[in-house]
């Protein structure tokens, strides 16, 4: 991997933990992880820990994604600004 992803990777990826933390404790203020039910189906037998786990890591997972194409859709607008004048 080069320079140049490592940057890009850190870029997306660390915001997006910071925010998946704050979207976590934010959510888990007012969910009781004990509550949470799949559909309205039978309550999640799952521990607390694993919970806070799954749902950090789709948080990040969200955020990551959202930068990402962010930033893909910034280098496609950076280069189609090159090629037309205004």
């Amino acid at each position: 991997m080069n320079t140049v992803m490592k940057r890009r990777a850190l870029q997306i990826l660390w915001p997006a933990f910071l925010m998946a933390g704050v979207m976590e404790a934010l959510l888990f203020v007012v969910v009781d992880p004990s509550d949470l039910q799949w559909f309205g189906a039978a309550p999640l037998d799952w521990s607390r820990q694993a919970v806070y786990t799954v749902t950090f890591l789709l948080c990040w997972g969200v955020i990551a994604t959202s930068g990402a194409l962010t930033l893909l859709l910034i280098g496609k607008a950076d280069e189609a600004d090159c090629r037309e004048p205004l």
